[in-house]
């Protein structure tokens, strides 16, 4: 046995042989200047190869709890998307909406979580960490825009806080995106659609000696159906160059992203009920932003006779900037309330495993080890006040320096031949160094948490297996909350907040393939307590630390393959969350069906039609509020012929006018005297149909 990240190289090595570990990134001149060498490239000798089948895949006496998995390109390349963040809906039980513009990072949902933009779910792309601590617009801000899908090889998904490879925003879950070191085959494709929407994909991969080498491009353009255009301007380009084999060998990859756009945020829903404002109108025009992140990651492996090691760099350069008005004329009814959020920032960071792996009682045992740390060096983070992208004055405005160090340690013991356990331990070390425009909120902190963690797995008899999980992860809170000492509007004193904020949850769960020849079905049962919350402030367009909470759910998934043309797919979520002192967790989700009909004929004519439903989502504590419920249906059919391809999606099938997300609290217009306490939502986009036309080679 192999374990470079448990759960995860574990799978790698027992369904391929081979261990794999990928880094992310680069900047245009690695960009270009690796392209200028895998021209001209030779055949040269296959690497190994691994197959994903996607959730139809066995994870008997692999997986490690019943809410684990993975899904690989075979699901994503016939799924109806609307947003590249949306391919974390194969996850059972997680949404992604959006309450603004196409660029920003999408509105993230799952176990009673309103994961603001990605706080409490940690994601990675090819080893390298997405989520943003201490970000201009909220704790822990994913931002998925720079993945391009087609890429995508798996995503491998753990729910719950267990494992102890990830710390902060694991307590939610956690995905690992891989992408591929080398394409199947070349791909060019053009995508056209309603509200002008454009997307042109250029990636292929070749040999140059024993060098695999991928490249891709993509340009992505879009309007929306919005009043104020969204005028979105997207580009990505990936080069990446991998030598040896999984086990053995080198990558390095480095990608390229840059992207503007016009937002229509949230309205009030008195503002569409008077008449004054349709449903795809905004209130302020000037709303948008602009984003870009350019990165470089090198990684090493390399497996000898009982033992496995692997190292990984990574630096990235990222941009943000962000107009956004969520109260309009409630804090300053002359100029309005627009406000402007920026973030200048590099990473840099990096992660070392090294896997012991023997026999005990001829049974396979496994210890590993890891280390890893990153440093955040943050020029500006900054909350202004601004009229037509105007600043007007400065509301605060801070360097940040963010230095983490974790270490862990996984022990794998087969006690029997249907008995095993993992016992892990991981610690982490933060540091904040907050440099205010204010004297009185700069300052340093520091903290430090241990997290154990338990797996214990019976299994499997008559292809069935049990789990119960348990285990403590954190979040991190925004390093200027840990040294605040004087609230910038106020003037008033303020309170600072723990830095790191503990999560401890357990799960029982259940994993057969024993009801029907063809069916997986998974169930689980898990309960999660954390020691404060997030909850979304709309003056700020931030979040603010509250208190405690518990939540606790059922999750049941079923993936149906009766034969080999038609697959059947039936996810259902329940979740509750309630503050330790009382009252719902205002926007935490209650309930989320996903399904779907894929039927793909050896023609090459394939189709798959989706459903979406979620709701019970209280947005106020004592329930009285509600934001109602959604569902959505969207269908992808085509023709796969040889090198070519076309087909066509058709998203929100039945033009439902639903609310892809709902917010409740003050805000003023221009005609009122006062701040109105209302509903503001953002709504899901109208029935709209997509063509793509693609050339493989």
């Amino acid at each position: 046995m192999i374990v470079t990240n448990r759960g995860f190289a574990l799978l790698i090595y027992r369904w391929s042989g081979t261990v794999r570990r990928a880094g992310p990134v680069c900047a245009a001149s690695v960009l270009v200047g690796l392209a200028a060498m895998a021209v001209d490239s030779e055949a040269a000798e296959e690497l190994d190869v691994i197959e994903v089948v996607g959730r139809a895949q066995d994870l008997t006496g692999i997986a490690t709890s019943a809410s684990q998995g993975r899904v690989g390109q075979d699901q994503l390349e016939e799924r109806p998307l609307l947003r590249p963040g949306e391919v974390l809906e194969l996850i059972p039980g997680l949404l992604a909406t959006q309450h603004s513009g196409t660029g920003k990072a999408q509105q993230y949902f799952l176990r009673g979580f309103n994961l603001d933009h990605g706080t409490d779910f940690a994601t990675s792309i090819d080893g390298v960490p997405f989520n943003m601590p201490t970000h201009g617009h909220g704790q822990g801000y994913l931002d998925l825009n720079p993945l391009i899908p087609e890429l995508i090889e798996s995503i491998d998904f753990f729910k719950g806080p267990y494992y102890a490879s990830v710390g902060d925003f694991s307590s939610a879950g956690m995905a690992r995106i891989s992408t591929y070191d080398r394409l199947p085959r070349g791909i060019a494709k053009m995508t056209v659609g309603e509200d002008r929407y454009l997307r042109g994909l250029l990636a292929d991969s070749t040999r140059r000696d024993t060098d695999n080498w991928l490249y891709a491009l993509e340009f992505n353009g879009y309007d929306g159906p919005w009043e104020n255009p969204e005028d979105v301007q997207k580009f990505n380009a990936v080069l990446k160059r991998s030598t040896g084999t999984r086990a053995n060998g080198w990558t390095v990859i480095g990608t390229l992203y840059d992207a503007d756009w016009n937002s229509t945020d949230q309205i009030p829903l008195r503002a569409v009920q008077s008449g004054g404002l349709s449903r795809f109108g905004t209130l302020n025009p000037s709303d948008g932003g602009a984003s870009s992140r350019y990165s470089v990651a090198l990684d090493w492996h390399g497996m000898g006779g009982d033992h496995h090691t692997g190292a990984m760099l990574y630096a990235v350069r990222y941009d943000f900037d962000l107009y956004s008005d969520f109260t309009f004329f409630q804090d300053d009814p002359i100029n309005g309330d627009q406000i402007y959020q920026k973030d200048r920032r590099w990473i840099y960071g990096g992660n070392a495993t090294h896997t012991l792996f023997g026999n005990w009682n001829d049974r396979e045992l496994g210890l590993n080890l890891g280390a890893q740390l990153r440093h955040d060096d943050i020029s500006e983070v900054g909350l202004f006040h601004t009229r037509n992208r105007q600043i007007l004055s400065t509301m605060r405005s801070d360097s940040v320096n963010q230095t983490s160090a974790s270490l862990f340690a996984e022990l794998e013991i087969p006690w029997t031949s249907r008995f095993r356990s993992i016992i892990g331990l991981r610690g982490d070390y933060y540091r904040f160094d907050v440099n205010s425009d204010l004297g009185a909120n700069s300052g340093s902190e520091s903290d430090a948490v241990l997290g154990p963690k338990l797996s214990l797995t019976y299994g499997p008899w008559h292809g069935t297996e049990l789990f119960f999980n348990a285990g403590q992860s954190f979040h991190s809170n925004d390093a200027r909350g840990t040294t605040i000492q004087v609230d910038p509007s106020s003037g008033l004193p303020a309170n600072p907040v723990d830095p790191l904020v503990k999560s401890r949850g357990s799960e029982l769960g259940l994993r057969t393939q024993a009801l029907l020849p063809g069916l997986n079905t998974t169930l689980a049962l898990w309960y999660l307590k954390l020691d404060s919350e997030l909850l979304f402030v709309g003056d700020a367009g931030s979040t603010e630390a509250t208190s405690g909470s518990r939540r606790y759910g059922l999750e049941w998934t079923n993936y149906y393959q009766p034969n080999d043309w038609l697959t059947l797919d039936l996810d259902l979520a329940l979740s509750q969350a309630r503050y330790n002192g009382g009252g719902d967790v205002p926007g935490s989700v209650g309930r989320v069906i996903a399904a779907g009909i894929r039927m793909a004929r050896k023609s090459g004519l394939f189709a798959n039609l989706r459903v979406r439903h979620f709701g019970d989502v209280p947005l106020i504590e004592d329930g009285s509020v509600t934001a109602g419920s959604t569902t959505l249906v969207n269908v992808k059919a085509g023709l796969k012929y040889r090198d070519w391809g076309v087909d066509f999606d058709v998203l929100n099938l039945l033009n439902s006018d639903d609310r892809d997300i709902t917010y409740y609290y003050e805000s003023q217009l221009a005609s009122e005297a006062v701040p109105v306490k209302d509903i503001h939502f953002h709504p899901v986009e109208p029935r709209s149909a997509r063509m793509s036309v693609h050339i493989n080679f």
